[in-house]
């Protein structure tokens, strides 16, 4: 796999080469700003981008414009976007599109190195991971509201765990169930937002959020 990645600050730059160049990858460039990076992206090789939301010169959110206007270039194009703060309106935006092969993750997810690289991985091939810490802000913006007030404890767990992207065999594992258990949870979970049942992992995911970030 082949990587892009902007951070404008070294030591982190630095380590997630290193990081990802020990699983395998290969970092083609490693930049600083987000003219570098839309430089960088003109090798038609590239996988995936793994992008900082602030860079220079403002430090706001050069990274995410940047991020946004790669996939408006190259619509689908997997990019990983860190981020120092939970900020659902970022999601917002890079989940705009409808499309997958997109992630947003705080950067304390980079310690836990094997997560991490894993979420690189099931960026660059078509899915969708959110952070969990954005995933319960969206979740707390709409339990007090229906139908989400209407999911058990266990379905609101199993709820979490799809909308940061992961599938059923990972959600099972995770609360130590069985797959089919999952299953059953995740068509109550559709009923009861009305939402149509989805085999596809990551339109099932798109969806769940598109309820979850969508108007009160």
């Amino acid at each position: 796999m082949r990587v892009v990645i902007a951070e404008d600050l070294a030591l982190l730059r630095d380590g997630l080469t290193r990081i990802l160049e020990a699983y395998g990858m290969t970092v083609v460039a490693a930049v600083d700003n987000a003219a570098s990076l839309a430089k960088s992206m003109t090798d038609s090789d590239v996988d995936i981008a793994v992008v900082d939301v602030r860079m220079p010169p403002t430090y706001t959110n050069e990274g995410l414009r940047a991020a946004i206007d790669l996939r408006a270039d190259r619509p689908g194009f997997p990019v990983l976007v860190l981020s120092q703060y939970v900020e659902p309106l970022y999601a917002r935006e890079l989940l705009a599109s409808g499309e997958g092969s997109v992630g947003y993750l705080l950067k304390d997810r980079v310690t836990d190195v094997g997560r991490f690289v894993e979420s690189v991985q099931q960026v660059a091939d078509g899915g969708t991971v959110l952070d969990p810490e954005v995933v319960a802000v969206l979740l707390s913006r709409s339990e007090q509201t229906s139908p989400v007030a209407r999911l058990t404890t266990r379905e609101r767990e199993v709820l979490a765990l799809m909308a940061e992207g992961r599938s059923n065999a990972a959600i099972a594992a995770r609360l130590f169930v069985s797959d089919k258990a999952v299953g059953k949870h995740t068509n109550s979970i559709f009923t009861k937002l009305d939402l149509p049942v989805a085999d596809d992992d990551n339109r099932r995911v798109l969806a769940v959020l598109a309820f979850l970030d969508g108007p009160r």
